[in-house]
């Protein structure tokens, strides 16, 4: 028995590579290196949306912040993803000539445009899609753009249907002139029509974007008048759409009213006056609305209104006031008062109680003689 084992163990020890122990050390040798422990891999990165042009059959180029396209040739966007979607300017949206289509590939999303025009200039933006089940939504955040101009010769703005367009001059809100060119390389300015003089762009008060227009950064009522752009691009020179700029002291919110009547007591027979006050920017409309208990026997509503100019922290503020007059309280106008006062922002209400009591003279009764 003993010899049948022993050759066992020399086959066992044979097995081992240059006949190490299984402590992983021989005779006069260094310890033998750790074995590498094989890791789960991490999990992929998303990858990354990006769009590319397709140039000719077989070649590609990434598309940057804007790309150049003759007006008639045709378009064709690859979006990285799947899936994704396409957005495209409104004019595009309403095409039903058949020039837009997209397609879903495995990795990919197309779109081609054929026959373009410079009406088609745009920004293009492709989405990829968080999908969960069939519900699917755009991931807005994540969504790449590319702002296309479609250049034609005879056309250096945006084709449009409308001779005039009237555009609101609000207060502290920037305004854009959106007299958008077809070509990056075209020379924009801007004029005014009555005295005709052209406009000064500073960069600061007036600046200019090519895919945007220009952009009147804080509104003053000196800007207000009729507006039009001129672009020229080698012997061509075009005007654009004209704007009627029409100025809007435009409130940053809507007004806060404070409420106080003359009295929270009256008696039977006094007179009650309740002011509503409104303080604010200057040349913003402030109008007024009164909910008071004599409205339900159809009590006629008199008001007094007033508009002044007052110092607050040493600066010119708009005080705004209505009194609502109730002559001869009678029980019926005890209850609450409330004004509600609007602006183009919105409106707010303040309210206030009234308690009406009776006259020591109507309490008292007659004397039996």
């Amino acid at each position: 028995m003993c010899q049948k084992v022993e050759p066992d163990l020399k086959t066992k020890a044979e097995k081992r590579p240059n006949g190490k122990s299984k402590s992983g050390k021989g005779p006069g040798k260094t310890p033998a290196s750790k074995p590498k422990v094989k890791t789960t891999p991490e999990t992929p990165k998303e990858a990354q949306t990006y769009l590319t042009q397709v140039v000719n059959k077989g070649r590609f180029q990434k598309a940057g912040d804007t790309l150049t396209v003759h007006a008639g040739d045709t378009l064709e966007l690859r979006c990285k993803g799947n899936p994704v979607e396409w957005a495209v300017p409104a004019y595009l949206e309403e095409d039903d000539e058949g020039r837009l289509r997209t397609v879903q590939h495995e990795r990919y999303r197309t779109l081609f445009l054929a026959n373009s025009t410079a009406a088609d200039t745009g920004e293009f933006t492709c989405y990829p899609m968080y999908c969960e089940d069939k519900d699917c939504r755009k991931q807005y955040d994540k969504g790449v753009k590319v702002f296309i101009f479609f250049s034609d010769p005879q056309e250096l703005f945006v084709p449009s249907a409308d001779y005039y367009e009237v555009i609101q001059l609000r207060t502290s809100w920037p305004t854009v002139l959106p007299c958008q060119v077809t070509s990056p390389l075209a020379k924009v300015t801007l004029h005014q029509e009555f005295p005709p003089v052209e406009v000064k762009v500073d960069g600061r008060e007036i600046s200019f974007d090519v895919k945007k227009g220009f952009t009147i950064h804080r509104p003053k009522q000196y800007h207000a008048g009729s507006l039009y752009c001129v672009a020229s691009l080698g012997n061509l020179r075009q005007s654009s759409t004209k704007y009627m700029l029409i100025y809007v002291n435009y409130p940053a919110a809507p007004p806060s009213p404070a409420i106080q009547a003359s009295s929270d007591t009256v008696a039977v027979g006094q007179n009650l006056q309740v002011t509503c006050t409104v303080i604010g920017k200057q040349d913003v409309v402030v109008d007024f609305t009164w909910e008071y208990p004599g409205q339900k026997i159809g009590r006629p509503l008199y008001t007094q209104d007033s508009v002044q100019t007052v110092q607050v922290d040493g600066q010119n503020r708009q005080r705004t006031q209505t009194i609502l007059l109730v002559d001869e309280v009678r029980e019926v106008d005890q209850g609450t008062y409330t004004c509600t006062a609007q602006n183009l922002e919105g409106s707010r209400s303040a309210s206030t109680s009234v308690k009406v009591q009776q006259s020591a003279r109507t309490n008292t009764k007659p004397k039996k003689p």
